[in-house]
C-alpha cells in the first residue's frame, strides 16, 4: 500500500464556551461531546493532574477552581468512584500552597477526593521503568535507569492544564502537563531538549496508564512569557480530548501559533503517538475556524538566562549549572526573580484587579 493510501486515524477535540454562571454544566457537556467515559477505565482508579505552575493564584497560570470540579463532577456522575488527586513538588513552586491559594482544598474536600503527593515515600514510591517503546532522548538523560511513580502504573490519569504560552515550548498543555507528576526533581536535566521529552513522556504514558484524557482550561488564557510571567486575556473556551497532541495543536491553533512548527507536536504527530495536523481533527462544539488569539511568546528575565544556558552559547557548560550543586544558585535566582521581585511589582496588581473587576475573578473569590 502506498503511503498516501493509509488511513489516518482521526482524533476528535471538543471546544465549547462557556460563561461564570453556566461552566461547571458546560464542562459536563464538553466531557459527555469529547466521549470521555469512553476513554476511561471505570473499573481503575482515576488520577487527576492538575496544573499548579506557580502557588501564586495568578490567571491563566493554573489548574481553574472551576476546572477541577467541572471534571470531578462529571467523572462522579458517570459513575467513577475511586478519584484521586496528584501533586508534584517543583524546585520554585510549593504545592501545598497552590493547593490553598488556588482554592483546591474546598473542592477536595466537599466531594471526598483524596490527595497524594508523589514525592511522599507514604504515597508512592520512585521506581525505574524500562519502556517498551524506543526514547528519542530520557534514555540518554537518565542512563542509570527512567524513574516513575510505581502509583501511575495501570491507572486512567486525566490531565487538567490551562491555554497558555511558555517560554521554552511555545504553549504548554496536556503533553508539558505528564512533566511534573512523570519525572522527578533532576527533570530540570531535560530542558534543552524539552521537546524530546514530553514525547518520551507520552509514549511512557500510554504504556502504563488505563486512560488518558485532558480537559483544558481558556475561560483566562495567558499571553506571553508563560507559565508564570503571562498576559492573562479572558477568552471564555475550554477544550477536551483523549488525544494529547490533538488537544494542544487546537489550543495552540487558537492562540495564533501553527501547530506543526512547534516541536513537541510535530515529533508527537510523526510518530504516531496523536494528531498535530488539524486537518486530521474533528473539532465538535464551536467553530474556531477563524479563532486566532495573535498571543506571541515573549521573554522575561529568568527565560533570557536560560536560553542562555539551555540554548545559546552556553549549552556546552549546562551540566555545570544543572546538574551540580551550582543548579540551586539558578532555583534561588528564579524564585527570588519571579516571587520577591516580578510578583509584588507586577503580578499582585494583575491578580487584585482580575479578582475584583471581572465575573471569572468573583467567581474565583466564591471558591
Amino acid at each position: 500500500m502506498l503511503e498516501s493510501e493509509v488511513k489516518i486515524m482521526r482524533s476528535k477535540v471538543a471546544v465549547l464556551k462557556t460563561s461564570p454562571e453556566d461552566v461547571i454544566e458546560d464542562y459536563k457537556k464538553l466531557l459527555s461531546l469529547a466521549e470521555m467515559e469512553k476513554h476511561l477505565d471505570k473499573s481503575c482508579v482515576t488520577i487527576l493532574k492538575d496544573n499548579i505552575s506557580w502557588h501564586y493564584p495568578y490567571p491563566a497560570a493554573n489548574t481553574t477552581p472551576w476546572q477541577l470540579e467541572g471534571v470531578i463532577c462529571y467523572l462522579k456522575d458517570c459513575g467513577f468512584k475511586d478519584i484521586v488527586v496528584v501533586q508534584n513538588n517543583t524546585v520554585v513552586t510549593n504545592p501545598f500552597k497552590g493547593e490553598k491559594l488556588n482554592k483546591y482544598t474546598g473542592i477536595f474536600k466537599r466531594y471526598g477526593v483524596k490527595v497524594l503527593f508523589n514525592f511522599r515515600k507514604e504515597d508512592m514510591r520512585w521506581i525505574k521503568y524500562k519502556p517498551k517503546s524506543e526514547m528519542l532522548v530520557l534514555d540518554k538523560i537518565y542512563p542509570k535507569g527512567i524513574m516513575i511513580p510505581d502509583y501511575f502504573i495501570g491507572k486512567n490519569i486525566v490531565h487538567l492544564p490551562t491555554m497558555k504560552c511558555h517560554i521554552y515550548t511555545t504553549t504548554t498543555g496536556a503533553m508539558k502537563n505528564a512533566f511534573g507528576g512523570l519525572l522527578n526533581t533532576k527533570r530540570h536535566y531535560t530542558h534543552s531538549v524539552i521537546h524530546e521529552t514530553l514525547v518520551d513522556l507520552l509514549k511512557i504514558q500510554k504504556e502504563i496508564h488505563a486512560g488518558i484524557f485532558a480537559a483544558m482550561d481558556g475561560t483566562i488564557a495567558g499571553n506571553g512569557p508563560g507559565p508564570r510571567t503571562m498576559i492573562p486575556v479572558i477568552k471564555n473556551y475550554i477544550l477536551a480530548s483523549h488525544d494529547q497532541v490533538a488537544i494542544d495543536a487546537i489550543a495552540s491553533k487558537m492562540m495564533g501559533f501553527d501547530p506543526m512548527t512547534i516541536d513537541y507536536i510535530r515529533i508527537a504527530d510523526q510518530q504516531g503517538l496523536g494528531n498535530g495536523m488539524i486537518e486530521n481533527i474533528d473539532i465538535v462544539g464551536e467553530n474556531i475556524s477563524d479563532v486566532n488569539f495573535g498571543f506571541k511568546v515573549g521573554d522575561n528575565m529568568a527565560s533570557k538566562v536560560g536560553d542562555l544556558l539551555w540554548f545559546g552559547p552556553l549549552k556546552k557548560i549546562q551540566k555545570l549549572f544543572f546538574q551540580t550543586p551550582l543548579v540551586y544558585v539558578f532555583i534561588l535566582g528564579s524564585a527570588v526573580y519571579h516571587d520577591y521581585i516580578w510578583y509584588p511589582l507586577k503580578g499582585r496588581k494583575i491578580v487584585l484587579e482580575f479578582q475584583n473587576n471581572t465575573d471569572w475573578g468573583k467567581l474565583f473569590k466564591s471558591y
